[in-house]
């Protein structure tokens, strides 16, 4: 089991600044795909684990029931609060959901949009998108301005998350004076894990000291066979894969995490249930669909071995599974997240999506659905890459949590879940 690394507080750390994430390699023009008061002040608040609120489109079996709201008669009044509930209690609506987006900039520089949409949306978590050159120190200012945004958006003293996409080979946003160059997840699979775990530690301190806390990376994504590589768009053309088989992922994968969160960085295990056996790429392809992975498919074995080695966080795919939700979308499925994931894996931690606002796969559906979708089918933070649909998106939930009281609980729950995670809770 990796060590955890020792959480931030909720207060924010003024000489320390924290990142979102983004996934996309790019070696030509196409990018690919893979954030209070006293307790004696207020009475307590129990956030408990919601009931789902099913889309119209998701008729899962495997949606929980419903979970009354204890009432306050019931609640052990004695049991004092943690920071996250204390602080979930002083947020507004507004502030709640910008702790469950994540919206891409440029890791060369936001604009004065960019930052605007930060601060007016009360953003909580941000990832550097694209490829910067420019070297540690010009990152470190990038993040700098991020922070500033972040800041002057919302009451709520919050560290956020600052992440960005150092994988390796072809997904590697941050180069230049300061960040070391990367091999290919291929390669790095084929070193033994000692060795893996030193690298990735020094990439890992590399961003940790330019004030990036999260990495959207590893792939525990499995290819099936080296022939098969070059015909597997969104991981094996690219060589982000770790190895051929499940076993050899695993091991890899766990080990590159290991070493990102000995620096101080977590690390966000993707693209939950995999992309290993599809042709396409859902960034730039439409109705993509992995027709071979199951319910217990052995190639969920990197990411059941991950959730048991500490990892805590999963990116879902932006793929249809045809056996096991062939109705849905992964980010629209509530089977794919709460069955496999919470149920399934016993994973409870934060699951992120892939990008949802400018991948290809997306397209048959508006920004308000995608988001109020996502989140009824058991989400945790949802990525969106562009900063411009942001807005929207924002509005969107906070209609749906003005209307619909079990979709107010659902973000309430969300936005502890990441608080949670941003807490300062020890290794």
């Amino acid at each position: 089991m990796y060590q955890r690394r020792k959480r931030l507080s909720l207060m924010m750390l003024p000489a320390l600044v924290l990142v979102g994430c983004t996934a996309a390699p790019a070696p030509s023009t196409t990018t690919h795909s893979s954030s209070a008061s006293s307790p004696n002040t207020r009475a307590p608040i129990t956030i408990p684990e919601p009931s789902p609120v099913t889309s119209s489109a998701d008729t899962s079996p495997h949606d929980p029931g419903t979970t009354a709201t204890p009432s306050p008669s019931t609640e052990p009044s004695a049991v004092p609060l943690d920071a996250a509930h204390r602080q979930l209690a002083t947020m507004s609506r507004k502030e709640k959901i910008g702790q469950v987006l994540m919206v891409g900039v440029p890791a060369t520089g936001s604009n004065s949009a960019d930052l605007s949409t930060i601060t007016r949306n009360a953003l909580g978590n941000v990832f550097l998108k694209g490829r910067s050159s420019a070297g540690s120190a010009a990152t470190g200012e990038v993040v700098e301005r991020i922070n500033t945004a972040i800041v002057k958006g919302t009451a709520a003293d919050i560290t956020p998350y600052v992440a960005t996409d150092q994988e390796g080979g072809n997904v590697q946003v941050l180069r230049g004076a300061g960040f070391s160059t990367l091999p290919t997840a291929l390669v790095q699979g084929s070193w033994d894990s000692t060795t893996l775990t030193h690298r990735a530690t020094e990439w890992g301190k590399e961003l940790a000291a330019v004030g990036i806390n999260l990495n959207l990376a590893p792939v525990a994504d499995t290819v099936s066979s080296a022939s098969f590589a070059p015909s597997n768009g969104p991981i094996g053309q690219w060589k982000r894969e770790y190895g051929y088989t499940p076993k050899a992922v695993s091991k890899a994968s766990q080990a590159f995490t290991k070493g990102i969160g000995a620096a101080g960085v977590d690390s966000v295990i993707k693209h939950f249930p995999g992309l290993g056996r599809v042709t396409q790429n859902t960034d730039i392809a439409e109705n993509v669909i992995d027709t071979k992975t199951t319910r217990n498919d052995p190639y969920l074995e990197p990411f059941r071995a991950g959730i048991a080695a500490g990892n805590e966080w999963v990116m879902v795919s932006n793929s249809y599974y045809s056996k096991i939700d062939a109705k849905n979308i992964a980010p629209f499925s509530s089977t794919i997240m709460r069955g496999m994931l919470r149920e399934d894996l016993g994973f409870t931690g934060v699951i992120i999506s892939d990008d949802m606002c400018d991948a290809t796969q997306l397209s048959p559906w508006g920004y308000a659905t995608r988001a109020v979708r996502f989140f009824e089918a058991g989400g945790t933070m949802m990525l969106c890459v562009n900063a411009g649909k942001l807005g929207q998106i924002s509005a969107a939930l906070a209609e749906q949590a003005k209307k619909d009281p079990g979709f107010a609980r659902l973000i309430d729950a969300a936005a502890l879940k990441v608080l949670q995670a941003k807490q300062d809770e020890g290794s």
